[in-house]
């Protein structure tokens, strides 16, 4: 079972920063910012749990290639990079973005986000052992 419009409302509208979900179960929830709680959720749950859906409220290309390595199916996020959606279209996990935008920038909007750089052009592996 997915989570319903509602789910993503409830979301959206929380404090949280990630929920991971299987079998429509909320299994995971983090108030951490950025990358910090896929890597938290990735060290305690993967391999053991498999094909979950994830709601996080930034996805980029750096948070797709971590995606992948959390084993997940599906995603939510009401901000997302053009560059996360080639990711996870390659990697058949299905992807619903509020808003696309061409890549993540960093916190004073001038540039590109630093971990969005750092990705580009890395496997899930190479990335994940990157920022470890």
């Amino acid at each position: 079972m997915m989570p319903n419009n509602q789910a993503v409302d409830q979301f959206m509208n929380s404090e949280d920063t990630l929920w991971v979900y299987k079998e429509g179960e909320l299994i995971f929830r983090s108030k951490k910012e950025r990358l910090i709680p896929l890597l938290d959720y990735i060290h305690t749950f993967v391999p053991r749990v498999k094909g979950v859906t994830v709601f996080d409220q930034i996805v980029g290309n750096a948070a797709a290639l971590l995606l992948r390595k959390a084993l997940c199916i599906e995603v939510h996020s009401p901000l997302g990079s053009q560059l996360a959606a080639q990711v996870l279209s390659e990697f058949s996990i299905s992807y619903h973005f509020s808003k696309t935008v061409p890549h993540i920038l960093n916190g004073t909007g001038n540039d590109m986000c630093p971990m969005e750089k750092l990705s580009l052009g890395k496997t899930p592996a190479e990335f994940y052992d990157a920022i470890r």
